[in-house]
């Protein structure tokens, strides 16, 4: 469950973490109200998303009647998909440092890392792109979690040492969120110093494990309304799909998701050859999909208006690729009889279980738009080729 800033930093503060004072406005109006309130304010836009200040959802207001009008432009607007429902004012800070400092799954490591850098209010995508020594790291043992001595060692080596009375004890508070509330990912970006030297949450991001929402009930009741999702993920989990949106253009379909995380890799290289075309989802229609989940998922993926092509990857095992196809020509005449537009190619591997019948059941359907690739890394270039040209 992703949190939106707002509501993270409730949930910060009940760590213990100090956090600017704020209000939530669902109107221009409320907003102003906030500045009135407030003094000079941030009005940020609530998504569960990064990007927010390029996008312009972020603004600075000097004056209510300059909140009211950041409102009026920033509630409403689509920021990735996601339409803004609410702002956050919260009271403008007085900025001397800005940190870094955040927590996530280290999957390759199997373990949490702490990673703490100087560089604050860059996304730290970046800062490791550009500069990587600038972060810090600690994988925390998993039982006992960091100690002081090496929370002292991480902040002296991100370069943060005349910090280290007021940083060590912050980061053991954020670091409760793992046992405390299964978090996943818990970032503060920037963790802002102050002038008089306190430490401050300026942003938050966090996010718990949905296997263990069971144990969180309190999150979902207080946040689950605010929260508006990608509304293809929303689309696919009623039809009990497995579905990740990602920002690309080629539409991805696979049987497995060992199967579409290759398929993920292979079109993310081909595409370099074609203006870095990138996968736009994962998609796994599972080990035993009918030819009604085929068509399901074929649905989803072409409703996405910034898929250019679509590449449907099976090894057929206990789905049989016949139903497969099938499922290819179903959708294509469903959304055909709603009166959509199906004009996005879609390119085609089959191996596997009656991988023959499903090739003969495509070439006989002759769809325009269906092409058939014998293999996996000549289908992902096909795929992204076509990509390239729908753009």
């Amino acid at each position: 469950m992703k949190l939106l800033e707002y509501q993270a930093k409730e949930v910060l503060a009940s760590l213990g973490i100090p956090i600017p004072p704020g209000r939530v406005a669902r109107t221009p109006a409320e907003a102003e109200g906030a500045a009135r309130a407030l003094g000079p304010v941030a009005v940020k836009a609530q998504v569960p998303v990064g990007g927010r200040g390029k996008a312009g959802g972020v603004k600075l207001a000097s004056t209510p009647d300059e909140a009211r009008s950041a409102a009026e432009q920033i509630i409403g607007m689509d920021i990735k998909g996601f339409r803004v429902p609410l702002v956050y004012c919260e009271a403008a800070l007085d900025i001397a440092d800005e940190v870094y400092l955040g927590f996530t799954i280290d999957r390759p490591g199997r373990s949490n890392v702490l990673m703490l850098s100087a560089q604050g209010g860059m996304e730290i995508e970046q800062v490791a792109e550009e500069s990587p020594g600038a972060i810090a790291r600690l994988h925390p043992h998993p039982w006992r979690g960091p100690l002081p001595y090496e929370l002292n060692a991480l902040v002296f080596e991100a370069g943060l040492g005349q910090h280290v009375r007021q940083l060590v004890p912050l980061i053991q508070k954020l670091y409760r969120a793992i046992p405390d509330l299964d978090a996943i990912t818990a970032e503060i970006n920037p963790l802002v110093i102050t002038g008089e030297g306190k430490v401050v949450a300026g942003d938050a991001k966090l996010e718990t494990d949905e296997n263990a929402d069971f144990r969180h009930r309190e999150l979902l009741d207080n946040y689950g309304g605010d929260i508006e999702g990608d509304r293809y993920e929303e689309e696919a989990k009623k039809r009990h799909l497995t579905y990740v949106a990602l920002d690309g253009e080629i539409g991805i379909i696979g049987n497995g998701a060992g199967l579409v995380m290759s398929t993920l890799d292979v079109v993310a290289y081909a595409g370099e050859e074609f203006g870095g075309k990138r996968p736009a989802n994962f998609l796994d229609i599972g080990g035993g999909a009918s030819a009604e989940v085929m068509a399901n998922g074929l649905e989803i993926v072409l409703s996405d208006p910034a898929v250019k092509s679509v590449f449907v990857n099976v090894f057929g095992g206990i789905t049989a690729c016949d139903a497969v196809a099938n499922g290819i020509v179903s959708a294509v005449a469903l959304l055909k009889e709603r009166g959509e537009a199906v004009d996005r190619p879609i390119v085609v591997r089959l191996d596997g279980n009656k991988a023959a019948e499903g090739r003969r059941i495509l070439s006989d359907a002759a769809l325009p738009i269906v092409e058939q690739v014998d293999t996996m890394d000549g289908a992902a270039r096909r795929a992204a080729e076509l990509a390239s040209k729908g753009a």
